[in-house]
């Protein structure tokens, strides 16, 4: 299981790895090692709760796929297994923020005072700009 939180965790059969060839420069062993790895979880299959998939799936990352579908590749380190454990930290960060819902907004009504204040400032304003004007030689 991999917790994104304390009340919410992933089944690892949820969680599909591949190991791929890192790019970038390398060395004697660069084509022999698949060190690499290319994480993909499907969050319309998954088990998390239906709100914070559609959360998820509202996002506008490059990561999450028209499909829903998130792919995460990790090549930072030389080791598979720690390229695995930066892929999962990755998705917890993706995934975290969703599960948690946001403030419902109140709206809230201007004050008379500062509706006032408000509209004495524009015509204020406007005067102003009145005087600005031509002057009439009459």
């Amino acid at each position: 299981m991999f917790h994104i939180s304390p009340s919410i965790a992933i089944p690892d059969a949820e969680i599909e790895f591949s190991a791929i060839r890192a790019q970038g420069a390398g060395g004697q062993h660069v084509n022999k090692v698949a060190s690499a790895v290319h994480l993909r979880f499907d969050i319309r299959a998954s088990s998390l709760p239906e709100a914070c998939k559609a959360r998820l799936l509202a996002r506008r990352d490059h990561r999450i796929s028209r499909d829903g579908v998130v792919i995460i590749k990790a090549q930072e380190s030389r080791s598979q297994e720690r390229n695995r454990e930066v892929a999962l930290n990755r998705l917890r960060e993706l995934i975290g923020p969703a599960t948690v819902a946001p403030p419902i907004r109140k709206p809230t009504k201007a004050s008379k005072a500062s509706h006032r204040r408000r509209v004495e400032s524009k015509t204020k304003r406007g005067r102003l700009k009145t005087l600005r004007g031509r002057i009439d030689e009459d």
